[in-house]
């Protein structure tokens, strides 16, 4: 398998008033196309830093990100916005749904910025629904979905792109335990599907669906390990939860 994500020396300082802050210190990582990654660490590990820049949201203090071959460490706002609509598909812990679009809007939305004419968005969200169980779902707004509901159209929405990675940031974060699992297994399944798939997240169960677990402490690596024991349920076979 072919990298898709290497990082060389990533460094990231913060201005806070007099103070400096050393977020990240110096993250050399790799992943492949087809992985399933989680990032875990405490509260101020870095975890979420390396996962901005990793989504193109933040660039780096120092350092080099080679993303799918292309050299994304200091490029434009545009730039990585552009990288960012057809690179990367996001998955929010709080699901950042339109609340007045449709399901199917909200995950024809990023096809807009792409440049789809409309018959084409419509037929390709609704392709994403299916591919998580959602299709009966795509006229319902989010106000009509339960939270497990509402986190299958924010993982339908960051499909829609065929993006060469998936970001997921503590994406059961919202959601109650059972629910919690019913979202790993469609993540499961989709990395079965062999979707690159990079997660962050506190709870030590979910990291363990993960196929590979990053530990950050003090902006840095501490163990990078292959997950020996990886959790997998029942397949999920249907999006009614």
């Amino acid at each position: 398998m072919g990298k898709i994500i290497e990082t060389s020396r990533i460094s990231k300082i913060y201005k806070m008033g007099n103070q400096t802050v050393e977020a990240l210190k110096s993250i050399d990582i790799t992943i492949n196309k087809g992985e399933y990654v989680a990032f875990m660490g405490p509260s101020g590990s870095g975890k979420s830093t390396l996962m901005n820049i990793i989504g193109c949201l933040d660039t780096p203090s120092g350092g080099n990100y080679i993303l799918n071959g292309n050299d994304v460490s200091d490029l434009t706002e545009n730039e990585l916005a552009e990288i960012r609509n057809k690179e990367i598909g996001f998955v929010f812990q709080t699901f950042n749904l339109l609340p007045r679009a449709s399901s199917l809007e909200n995950v024809a939305l990023p096809l807009i910025y792409a440049g789809f004419n409309k018959f084409d968005r419509e037929e390709k969200a609704l392709k994403a629904l299916e591919s998580v169980g959602l299709a009966e779902r795509a006229d319902h707004r989010p106000n009509e979905l339960s939270g497990g509901q509402r986190q299958r159209v924010a993982i339908a929405r960051a499909l829609v792109n065929d993006p060469s990675i998936i970001l997921a940031d503590e994406p059961t974060g919202n959601l109650d335990t059972k629910t919690s699992y019913d979202i790993m297994d469609l993540f499961q399944k989709l990395h079965d599907r062999g979707n690159t798939i990079i997660m962050v997240t506190h709870e030590d169960d979910i990291a363990h669906y993960a196929h590979r677990i990053v530990r950050l402490r003090d902006g840095l690596i501490e163990t990078d390990v292959i997950n020996e024991n990886i959790t997998r349920n029942n397949p999920v076979t249907t999006g009614s939860e």
